[in-house]
Order: structure tokens, then sequence, then C-alpha cells
């Protein structure tokens, strides 16, 4: 894919990841990828984005930057939401969030097949209980 192809690519995702359509993921997400360099397929890493956004019903994720690197690329990313359950080991106390998540992924025959996403833990429970 062309980088003009990978953004446009990686923003019909962030459209559907922000409107939680999981079910659209199959269009976007290979059946076998790696999570944070673990081997994973397309459900586990579903499971753990609709685990996220059940704790946190207005989770979005906001674009700030986008790089390319072949076949790869990496988003700075904005994670905005309030937790209306226990997320992280934090009950939920009206509190919202505000994190830096810094993504990279590769893309094989228009699928992701790896994807790596990071964010200070530490800030994110933080704010949470304030």
């Amino acid at each position: 894919m062309s980088h003009t192809e990978l953004r446009g690519f990686y923003l019909r995702y962030l459209d559907e990841l922000n409107a939680h359509r999981f079910e659209r993921m199959d269009e976007f997400i290979a059946e076998r990828t790696t999570l944070n360099g673990e081997p994973a397929t397309r459900d586990d890493l579903l499971a753990v984005q609709k685990a996220d956004v059940d704790a946190v019903p207005d989770l979005h994720w906001e674009l700030q930057e986008l790089l390319f690197d072949g076949d790869r690329l990496a988003a700075r990313l904005v994670n905005t939401g309030t937790p209306a359950k226990e997320w992280l080991g934090v009950a939920p106390s009206g509190s919202s969030f505000e994190i830096t998540e810094y993504a990279v992924y590769e893309v094989q025959d228009g699928l992701f097949v790896h994807m790596t996403a990071l964010r200070d833990a530490v800030e994110l429970r933080r704010q949470l209980t304030l």
C-alpha cells in the first residue's frame, strides 16, 4: 500500500474504532496477528478492545501524528474517556482521563498483522484517582 492508501486505511480503522463498531474490524485486522509482540487472533484483540469500551463507554482515540515506513505505520494518539465500571484495577469515580498512546502497526495484504500500543498506565491511574 502507498502512504496515501495506508493513511486512508488507518483513518477508516480509527473511525470504526471510535464508533465502537467492532463487527467491522475484520476489514482491518488479520485473523492471526500479534498484539504487543505476542501471538493473538482477531478475536483476542477484539476482546481487549470490547472490555475497554465496556468499562469506558465514551473511550475515544484522537490521532495527533501518523508516520510511515514501508508497510509499517506509527501513530501518536490522545485517548480520552470516563470509566463507568472498574477499569485497570480502579473503581469508577467520575474522573476522566486524557493520555497519550503510541501505536505501531504492520500491514500485509491490506490488514494489520502486527499491533503494538503503549500508554502511560501510571499517569492513567493517577488521573482516575484524583
